[in-house]
């Protein structure tokens, strides 16, 4: 299987409660004419990643469906070309950093009369776990019937019309292709397919040029980069250091280093400005940091042999590149498993802490 006044975006494509109905019964009474679908996908960069499978999944079981996308304005650039999407919805998100934004709320209510317009037939609030906002914003889209996971189905009134009761395992990406079940849509059994990204050519181009200047060439650097939040999630500048000098003094490699520029404190998104610059404190002639912001990050890891990089949205990316991406994940136990969020794809691999 293979953006902000409110602004709709064209893509490629346009042309267990008990009661409840359950949803294999609905299955068997979609609408004849042409089928109106609105995912909800309120998360992170690499979370609305890893639901690309699932539209080309939806794309291909349903080729006569209208598919739109419901995203905010930090995430829905994501898929902007995804050739599944008829048209992409932006909203502002309206907390940042802790802080509301009364303006970016207000901003909402227009958006979501126009959706309410658009008589879809569905909205899925796409994700491997119940997501109190996103079915607020599903109802809210006016969608006929409602599908996503919960497990108080009744807390959210009847609107609410295809609840599925939460999984207990699974890849996220296995979880959500579950959630096309009541279009009569099975999940596949074979192999989870990679996430898609289409990188822009700016960021193609300035991968070139900054590789360029520093005399290195395409293919002959792997990439290492932090940037998963949580300490314990991220390689030492000591491991960084040992792992570049190996690369080099074993393949001939350069190493390119990234991370998530700011400080720890950073109440909207944490850095790791710290740490790295630990890492360049070390002088390592092979070693060049990049401190910038991650569409020219998403060039130089397109670029690369390969890439190395903690569980987080930059990893799925590195996952979706044609050098494929070795993931680290810490200790189950107290972080993120990687039965649930391990990169997918041909060239995608993975090491795991020992609990």
């Amino acid at each position: 299987m293979r953006l902000i006044e409110q602004q709709a975006v064209d893509s490629p494509r346009s042309s267990s409660a008990s009661v409840r109905t359950p949803a294999r019964d609905h299955a068997q009474r979609l609408p004849a004419r042409t089928l109106r679908v609105l995912i909800v996908k309120r998360d992170k960069l690499g979370d609305l990643l890893l639901t690309t499978p699932v539209l080309a999944h939806l794309a291909a079981g349903m080729p006569q469906a209208e598919i739109h996308l419901l995203a905010n304005d930090y995430n829905a650039w994501v898929v902007r070309t995804h050739p599944a999407l008829h048209r992409t919805w932006t909203y502002a998100r309206a907390r940042e950093g802790g802080r509301l934004r009364v303006a970016a709320a207000l901003s909402q209510l227009p958006l979501f009369w126009q959706l309410r317009q658009q008589r879809f037939d569905f909205a899925i609030v796409m994700g491997g776990d119940e997501s109190h906002r996103g079915i607020r914003r599903a109802i809210a889209s006016g969608a006929t019937r409602i599908v996503a996971y919960a497990s108080d189905p009744l807390r959210y009134g009847p609107q609410f019309t295809d609840p599925l009761p939460l999984p207990t395992g699974g890849h996220e990406t296995a979880r959500m292709l579950a959630l096309l079940a009541p279009l009569g849509i099975a999940p596949r059994d074979v192999v989870l397919d990679a996430p898609s990204f289409a990188l822009p050519s700016d960021a193609r181009t300035f991968a070139r040029d900054w590789l360029r200047m520093r005399g290195i060439d395409e293919q002959a650097y792997v990439l290492i980069g932090v940037g998963a939040r949580r300490t314990k999630k991220q390689p030492t500048p000591a491991q960084i250091a040992r792992w570049a000098t190996r690369l080099h003094e074993r393949h001939g490699l350069h190493t390119v280093f990234i991370w998530t520029p700011g400080g720890a404190r950073d109440a909207r998104y944490p850095g790791d400005d710290t740490l790295a610059q630990d890492v360049i404190d070390r002088s390592l002639p092979f070693v060049h940091p990049f401190r910038g912001p991650i569409g020219e990050a998403l060039g130089l890891i397109f670029g690369a042999r390969a890439s190395i990089i903690p569980d987080s949205g930059l990893m799925h990316f590195a996952a979706a590149s044609p050098g494929g991406v070795l993931g680290l994940f810490a200790d189950p136990a107290d972080s993120a498993p990687a039965s649930r969020w391990s990169p997918l794809g041909p060239r995608a691999h993975h090491i795991e802490a020992a609990k």
